[in-house]
């Protein structure tokens, strides 16, 4: 199996840090979210056009993230995010952090593909050609890369 893989860069800046200068544990989940868009706008699927036109959005169902080694200010941080798995209408994608070669946090959020056209957000079927473009079994995939 040949998972999609997309690379978001982000370099730590100083309000990243915490008291320790060490990185807040929260930016992990806001750089997860990021890679999240990242990927969604290298498979053409723009998270702001897919609401607009559509009223599709995927919000979190959970998310986690285990930290081996932490990250300080002015450090260059890789993440590789990939959609590992798709149920009928949600989808785990894991982002795996690094700094040069080496790994130092990787989680992993589960989205549901939602429509909120109507008065209550309802989870609907991911659409086939969406699994496709996630690269999911049997894909061949391209990796992508954009830095903030």
């Amino acid at each position: 199996m040949l998972l999609r893989k997309m690379v978001y860069k982000i370099k730590v800046q100083w309000s990243d840090t915490d008291a320790a200068g060490i990185v807040f544990f929260g930016n992990f989940y806001k750089w997860m979210d990021a890679a999240a868009h990242h990927f969604f706008n290298q498979i053409g699927l723009n998270p702001e056009t897919l609401y607009e036109k559509e009223k599709i959005t995927y919000p979190l169902l959970e998310a986690q993230c285990q930290f081996k080694s932490p990250l300080r200010f002015g450090d260059e941080v890789t993440v590789v995010s990939s959609v590992v798995e798709a149920s009928r209408r949600a989808f785990k994608m894991t982002h795996d952090f690094y700094k040069k070669d080496k790994l130092v946090a990787s989680g992993y959020t589960w989205r549901a593909w939602t429509d909120f056209s109507g008065t209550e957000p309802k989870a609907v079927p991911i659409p086939d050609e969406v699994k496709e473009a996630f690269g999911l079994p049997g894909k061949d995939a391209p990796v992508a890369t954009e830095s903030r």
